[in-house]
């Protein structure tokens, strides 16, 4: 059950990145050849006008192949008979989608779950937050200068900030705003924590829905970059990373251990999952490398910036070579996902 529930978030995910890209190329009146779910043989396909739509056998991709994407053709609705800035919006698009997904996607565990707005629950007597003075109901601001909206940015900081156990907290309490050295105190975990407990979810009306979604697509978005650096740093390494193969397994480690809970929380939780990986996927297909969306885009800035097309060619070897990297970094997460569910 759990696979077959991976395989459908996967597939929404994918499949409106992939729309993302289809709808903006069909409004810039590029030929659409293709728009599939999945990579590798077609096992379902059916043509309709110019584009043939189907599903292939790996369900782990997609695609939405244009007239032109890769190479000289002198067709006027080729892809890259277009000019720079609509061949930019079609490639843009799918990541945005994934934006637009996780803002939709989150309107509903909002909606129904409440926001995490970060706001102080319990103090510890003997913490550090306690001792610097911060008290129950005041609301956190920033941290080091770092704006702070939500609950689990305290917790993604302190998990990412463990060089020092001193941190500078900005709060608001009533119609004051103070900002107080806290020292951080050893936690279980192995990391410095504040000492504090976050407030009980609050619910929302409208508008604050509205303000709480975005701010949840902002959340997944900056612990997405803040990951990217931890493992640029060398604070992390492949092995802390995870393929399809080991989201798969996370997905249907929240299944299970939501269902004692009911379904509402079920459904909850794997949207709030569903959350994160589009947010991710958006965020990890603007990176300026060659192959993904971001590479592309790089070009066509740096051909909007020289006044002059790069060679068609010379592009699609340089895609060619990511492609072959990005598939080499595959083989090594998957091994890393398999080694790590058998031996944990």
């Amino acid at each position: 059950m759990k696979i077959v529930i991976a395989l459908i978030i996967f597939s929404l995910i994918i499949l409106f990145h992939e729309f993302g890209h289809f709808l903006f190329a069909k409004l810039n009146g590029i030929c659409v050849e293709e728009f599939a779910l999945g990579l590798g043989p077609t096992i379902i396909g059916f043509q309709k006008g110019e584009t043939k739509y189907g599903i292939k056998c790996l369900p782990f991709g997609g695609c939405c192949m244009m007239l032109g994407e890769d190479g000289e053709n002198d067709d006027p609705r080729a892809f890259g008979s277009k000019s720079p800035l609509a061949r930019f919006s079609v490639i843009f698009a799918g990541p945005f989608f994934n934006f637009i997904l996780a803002f939709v996607l989150a309107l509903f565990v909002i909606g129904f779950g409440g926001a995490d707005p970060a706001v102080i629950g319990t103090v510890e007597k003997d913490s550090g937050a306690y001792e610097a003075g911060l008290r129950e109901g005041d609301r956190i601001t920033h941290l080091n200068g770092s704006r702070i909206y939500n609950y689990r940015e305290i917790s993604l900081y302190n998990m990412m900030n463990t060089d020092k156990a001193d941190v500078d907290v900005t709060y608001v309490r009533g119609q004051e705003k103070n900002t107080v050295t806290v020292h951080r105190k050893a936690g279980e975990a192995g990391y410095y924590i504040l000492g504090i407990t976050m407030t009980e979810d609050t619910k929302q009306n409208p508008l604050g829905v509205l303000k709480y979604s975005l701010l949840e697509v902002r959340y997944q978005i900056k612990t997405t970059f803040t990951s990217l650096a931890y493992l640029i740093s060398g604070k992390a390494s492949l092995n802390d990373m995870s393929g399809p193969v080991g989201i798969v397994n996370m997905i249907g480690d929240t299944y299970e251990e939501s269902l004692s809970y009911g379904y509402l929380v079920v459904i909850l939780n794997l949207l709030s999952f569903s959350i994160l990986l589009s947010a991710n996927l958006g965020v990890m297909n603007l990176l300026p490398l060659p192959a993904l969306d971001g590479g592309r885009i790089l070009f066509i800035l740096v051909e909007i910036i020289r006044g002059k097309k790069i060679d068609p060619e010379k592009e699609g070897m340089v895609h060619l070579a990511g492609i072959v990297v990005l598939l080499a970094l595959m083989v090594v997460i998957m091994g890393n996902d398999i080694r790590n569910i058998i031996f944990r």
